[in-house]
């Protein structure tokens, strides 16, 4: 039998994209692209020349406008996420995780291998800057039930399997809270099930108390199904701020949201 459970299906497509991240960095190493990206990055050692081409934080990140959009808003590939208008801190957390390796994607590996906090940090606060026009909504591919099923879990939670409500940590928006809890709006379904499928299975955490490592183990398979839909199929608002640290009363501990 080869019948896997959406768990295992994720464990299986996060293989595959280590597998299609490596074969990414070969092609990128051959063609000098990855060369020429990590230049782009780095933080200039020289003031700009008159003639020279724009050193700015903006002109230095447009290398990341091919995973990311030009202004930070995601593409079409399910598992290249949006940046724009996500909190500044949750930004740098991840920046800091996979230049450490303790989230694995081995493009974004190689290529912040060698950044200082300080300049993850701009990248950071300029990718939370940004405010591209909100992308139209997903058409959700899954039935009524499913949705609702979703909807009911990211809006009440599931109080007997000790599920908290999604919006209690990540607002009535799903735009996030400062400084460090993200905006769930603007992601892909896929995206959606694979991270809850990381959290689970620990190749992605954060710090202790890892509340989404605890949501995501109490979900069951159908969940993760019904939450991805749902959530992907919630427009983008016309401001995707956070709110303010402390708007929102957190039903659990976590050790990314300071108290």
């Amino acid at each position: 039998m080869l019948q896997h459970s959406r768990y295992g299906d994720i464990s299986i497509r996060s293989v595959g994209c280590r597998r299609a991240g490596y074969v990414l960095i070969q092609r990128m190493l051959r063609s000098g692209l990855v060369l020429g990206l990590t230049v782009l990055l780095l933080p200039s050692a020289s003031a700009q020349t008159p003639n020279g081409p724009p050193d700015t934080i903006g002109a230095r990140l447009r290398a990341c406008a091919a995973c990311h959009g030009e202004q930070g808003q995601g593409t079409d590939n399910d598992y290249f996420p949006r940046l724009a208008g996500k909190p500044a801190g949750y930004l740098m957390n991840q920046l800091v995780a996979f230049r450490d390796s303790r989230r694995r994607y081995p493009p974004m590996n190689y290529l912040l291998e060698y950044l200082p906090d300080s300049y993850l940090l701009q990248i950071a606060e300029y990718f939370s800057g940004l405010r591209p026009p909100p992308p139209p909504a997903t058409i959700a591919d899954a039935s009524p039930g499913i949705l609702a099923r979703g909807q009911a879990i990211v809006t009440q939670g599931d109080p007997a399997r000790g599920v908290p409500a999604c919006s209690g940590c990540h607002g009535t928006m799903l735009t996030g809270m400062e400084p460090a809890i993200p905006g769930l709006v603007g992601l892909h379904a896929s995206y959606i099930s694979a991270q809850l499928g990381a959290f689970r299975y620990g190749t992605r955490t954060a710090p202790s108390p890892d509340c989404m490592q605890l949501v995501a183990a109490s979900l069951t398979e159908g969940d993760v199904t019904a939450v991805a839909a749902w959530l992907a199929s919630r427009p983008v608002p016309a401001d995707p701020a956070p709110v303010p640290h402390g708007s929102l009363a957190m039903p659990m501990a976590c050790g990314s949201e300071p108290n």
